[in-house]
């Protein structure tokens, strides 16, 4: 298992920004983690509304981003990894800071090649799912 200190080894977010509590398991193709900064009355996504579901995607990217860093021969010298779009997003609530347990972050390696990633990703709570969708990711350096 891999701590909040672990992770934000591994991503550019630092601080409140970086969302994961910690790497559950993780594999070549998948990456389980846990989330409890949605209950922070500080989250750095919350609005005067509250944390709204689509900042889901948020989790869902920087799951990915740790299991890119997993991954790679020298974490700490990976490439920086950008959004390069967020496809068939879902959500089954309005608001994240409304649910009291533990948020599990899911992503699913589909396909990766040449620096560019699609991966599909959920976030649940007691096995609910809460957000889901697909999002590709492009490392600098290289063209979408």
């Amino acid at each position: 298992m891999k701590t909040h200190i672990d992770i934000a080894a591994l991503i550019p977010h630092q601080g409140s920004m970086c969302l994961l509590h910690e790497v559950i398991s993780w594999d070549d193709h998948h990456i389980r983690c846990s989330a409890i900064s949605h209950r922070d009355p500080q989250h750095p996504l919350r609005s005067a509304d509250g944390l709204m579901a689509v900042c889901g995607i948020e989790y869902g990217a920087q799951a990915i981003a740790v299991h890119g860093g997993l991954l790679a021969d020298n974490p700490h010298a990976s490439r920086a990894g950008y959004l390069a779009n967020a496809k068939d997003v879902s959500w089954s609530i309005a608001r994240l800071d409304t649910i009291s347990d533990d948020l599990i972050v899911d992503a699913k390696k589909l396909i990766s090649e040449s620096g560019r990633s699609i991966y599909e990703f959920t976030l649940s709570a007691q096995e609910k799912i809460l957000v889901q969708g697909r999002v590709a990711v492009v490392l600098e350096g290289e063209s979408a």
